[in-house]
């Protein structure tokens, strides 16, 4: 195990009707006007919003809204939320949504208190300061709820880039699992798809001797494994929504991740994709992650053969590790597509022409080097292989 800090300071407020406090946290964490930042109608016509903004008005605490945040999250809406919350005189951004709202207004929170453009910082700048934030989750997927990350799209270019920083982790996240309840099976599934996907690029380490961290992602595997077929079942089963909200959490506000090295080179090459196709995060994850661990699994068979016996119920077979490996990437890529996720580029809505074009991207785009990975380093060669493996 690899020497180590972690801090995770965010305040967690989770179960039914805990939106109706919100007024309460942003009081208590020191906001005395707020932004609230939101994406499209659904946060309206649920009631959600006006619940919020009445806990708000209960608290006497002001706010302005900006909406219009949209999955893959674009960097045009930040600088109009900077400009805003400048403008307006605001101290606290309250998040209510998704993984992309959520990571819009850390990006928002961010710029506000920076004098250059906050882009600089979605190209290796360091975060030193922010605005605090707190968010009312809606999907759980991304687990920005309780992360120091942020991943936001520059128009210009197309670049879709992530950041993180201790100084935009959430000052507190509400977590009503019944807020995820009317979200369609696609969304749920793709949700489902992205908080596995946080845990593969996690146990996909080249630290030896982490058996804490590696049982503490087996068993939010395996959790993922058991509740994703019964809320597609019933996307009213509470206590599913609830099991797969807080493992979202605990996938990504990296507990899971520290003392070993980590991978994230699915996430990587999947960024490309929802950048030009604007695809879903997790669907596109669903294509990627089954072509990436396929090409890579050679460099440390044995961790892809662990994962399949624990996680996926495989037989160990010693003499050819190489096939129990296999065994589980296909088991992992079977739930996928039982959940719902696409199989394929085809399904994604990619094209086969285009692959020259990820790949540039990929490997050269906003000050890359020509490689990508963690786990493996990948040049352009290798990348263009594993996209054409998706088709």
């Amino acid at each position: 195990m690899e020497n180590f800090t972690f801090y995770s300071p965010t305040f967690f407020v989770f179960g039914k009707d805990s939106e109706n406090q919100t007024g309460d946290y942003v009081k208590k964490f020191g906001g005395s006007k707020v932004l609230i930042h939101f994406g499209g109608k659904s946060a309206k016509t649920s009631g959600l919003l006006d619940r919020v903004e009445s806990s708000l008005k209960n608290a006497g605490i002001p706010y302005v809204c900006l909406g219009g945040v949209k999955p893959n999250p674009r960097s045009g809406l930040v600088y109009e939320g900077i400009d805003l919350c400048k403008k307006e005189k605001v101290d606290f951004i309250l998040a209510v949504g998704g993984g992309s709202t959520i990571d819009s207004a850390k990006a928002i929170a961010a710029g506000v208190l920076y004098d250059g453009d906050f882009w600089d910082f979605y190209s290796g700048k360091m975060i030193e300061k922010a605005l605090p934030v707190g968010t009312v989750l809606t999907i759980a997927a991304a687990g920005s709820e309780g992360s120091p990350d942020s991943v936001i799209t520059k128009e210009e270019g197309m670049f879709k880039r992530g950041t993180g920083s201790d100084a935009i982790r959430p000052k507190f996240s509400i977590l009503n699992p019944a807020l995820t309840q009317t979200l369609p099976p696609y969304q749920t599934a793709a949700g489902i798809t992205d908080i596995m996907a946080h845990l593969y690029e996690r146990y996909l380490t080249n630290t030896k001797d982490v058996e804490v961290t590696d049982r503490l992602i087996e068993a939010l595997l395996l959790t993922m494994k058991h509740e994703g077929p019964r809320v597609i079942a019933d996307p009213n089963n509470y206590e599913a929504r609830a099991n797969i909200m807080w493992a979202g959490m605990m996938a990504h506000n990296n507990s899971c991740g520290v003392g070993r090295s980590q991978d994230w080179t699915s996430h990587d090459v999947e960024h490309e994709l929802s950048a030009l196709y604007d695809c879903a995060h997790g669907a596109g994850l669903a294509v990627t992650m089954p072509a990436v661990f396929k090409y890579v699994m050679k460099h440390d068979v044995m961790r892809f053969a662990k994962v399949a016996v624990r996680v996926w119920g495989c037989q160990m077979d010693f003499d050819h590790p190489e096939v129990t490996a296999l065994e589980g990437i296909e088991a992992f890529r079977n739930y996928l597509i039982s959940i719902g996720m696409p199989k394929n580029f085809a399904e994604l809505g990619a094209k086969e022409e285009d692959i020259p074009k990820l790949v540039n991207v990929l490997c050269h785009g906003n000050g890359r080097t020509g490689t990508v990975g963690g786990f493996v380093t990948l040049n352009e060669d290798d990348c263009a292989k594993i996209y054409k493996m998706m088709i």
